[in-house]
């Protein structure tokens, strides 16, 4: 993943912003709106925005008005100046890159998300982590200081340890908001993430969300986790399940198959560029698809086993199932098998048993664990065979391999 810092023209001012990038060519472009007085830097906010990029999907986040980077003063801000902003945020992705298939909103940037999406045209799918039915529902930040906001017109107040001017016209512009009807006429595929025990914003705002909107709508428990997203594996299972749930409703997410001369039957196992990412690969093996790919380090994108992997898995599988054979054959009782490989260069002078070689070799170490009441003796019988199965024979075997072209 690489990232771009940008800046646009906002409601007041420049708005700062991320734009992070896939590699290669991203399929679509998302964009996060964060949560209240929140910036495009909070955890969950980077963190969806990264797992998003793992399957390809662009994302821009950003700050609004008057917080994080971004110019112009907050308390001169309000509700309506954020659905602004992400209108503005809309349009810079459109003009400069494309329109974002893709809106997700956070707490109030939720709220803004669904708002702003009413006017936009196109078919964006809409996601809404934590957000609020209502967006009068942020002002019991400052119930405190509401009635000094009324008869002042302004009032300094504390959020999440940091101080902030509010102004009477935020209060008003909150209170003024026809959300019901934003839902209403949303028109859009809508998913709404929602933690039950959430203490910020409660789980009655998403059944509020829920029942207002129109179908096609998705409503997913974020069992566990907290308002913030703050547990790294939350974050990843809200955008896991993003990408897999926009998938029916973004056709730049709807995975082809790549064409190919070559065919996979029964007999034969074909691979070929998946186009996603410099090394990932789309695996058909004897009608059984699978992926491979090399880890980030070294330019890959992660999606798939490596092929040293996969090699290690078929001795692997095929271990067991020898084990698995013998000791069916023998009614021994063996309950389970499983078999933890690893590969590695090692130079031939390390290796006791490589007499006449020299240079680096290739070793593969075999952990085996049988579980069952089995003897002494027949786990070291399992444990002889283990080392006989094809794939084990074949590797220590002198191979032929004919390449041509097609």
């Amino acid at each position: 993943m690489r990232s771009e810092k940008i800046t646009f023209e906002g409601s007041d001012g420049l708005l700062a912003a991320r734009l992070d990038l896939p590699v290669g060519k991203p399929k679509t472009y998302a964009l996060f709106a964060h949560c209240f007085t929140c910036s495009k830097d909070i955890f969950a906010a980077s963190r969806v925005a990264a797992a998003l990029t793992d399957l390809g999907v662009a994302t821009l986040r950003f700050d609004f008005t008057g917080l994080g980077q971004s110019g112009g003063e907050f308390e001169n801000t309000n509700f309506s100046s954020n659905i602004n902003d992400l209108l503005l945020a809309v349009r810079y992705l459109s003009e400069n890159y494309e329109t974002p298939s893709i809106l997700i909103g956070h707490s109030l940037g939720g709220a803004a998300v669904l708002a702003a999406a009413a006017e936009l045209e196109g078919e964006q799918a809409i996601v809404t982590i934590g957000a609020p039915f209502d967006p009068a529902h942020v002002g019991h930040h400052f119930l405190d200081h509401q009635q000094d906001i009324e008869e002042s017109g302004e009032a300094t107040v504390n959020i999440g340890g940091r101080s902030f001017k509010v102004k009477k016209q935020f209060l008003e512009d909150i209170r003024g908001q026809a959300q019901e009807e934003h839902l209403k006429n949303l028109h859009k595929p809508l998913l709404i993430f929602h933690a039950p025990l959430d203490q910020t914003v409660g789980i009655n705002n998403a059944a509020n969300i829920f029942g207002a909107a129109k179908h096609p709508k998705s409503f997913i428990s974020l069992d566990g986790a907290d308002h913030l997203l703050s547990r790294r594996a939350d974050a990843i299972y809200v955008a896991d399940i993003i990408g897999n749930w926009a998938k029916r409703y973004v056709p730049a997410l709807q995975e082809e198959t790549p064409k190919t001369a070559l065919k996979a039957d029964e007999n034969s196992t074909v691979v070929v560029e998946a186009g996603t990412s410099k090394f990932a690969q789309k695996i058909d093996s004897t009608g059984h698809p699978m992926r491979a790919d090399e880890p980030f380090h070294v330019g890959g994108s992660n999606t798939g086993p490596t092929p040293y992997d996969l090699l290690v898995s078929g001795l692997g599988a095929c271990t067991s199932m020898t084990v698995r054979m013998y000791a069916d054959r023998k009614k021994w009782p063996l309950e389970q098998v499983a078999v933890r490989l690893s590969h590695k260069k090692i130079h031939a002078e390390d290796c006791a048993e490589c007499e006449g070689a020299t240079g680096k070799i290739d070793q593969i170490d075999k952990e085996i664990e049988l579980k069952g009441d089995l003897t002494t003796e027949q786990k070291t019988r399992l444990l002889e065979i283990a080392d006989r199965c094809p794939v084990h024979q074949t590797l220590h075997s002198h191979v032929q391999i004919n390449t041509r072209l097609t």
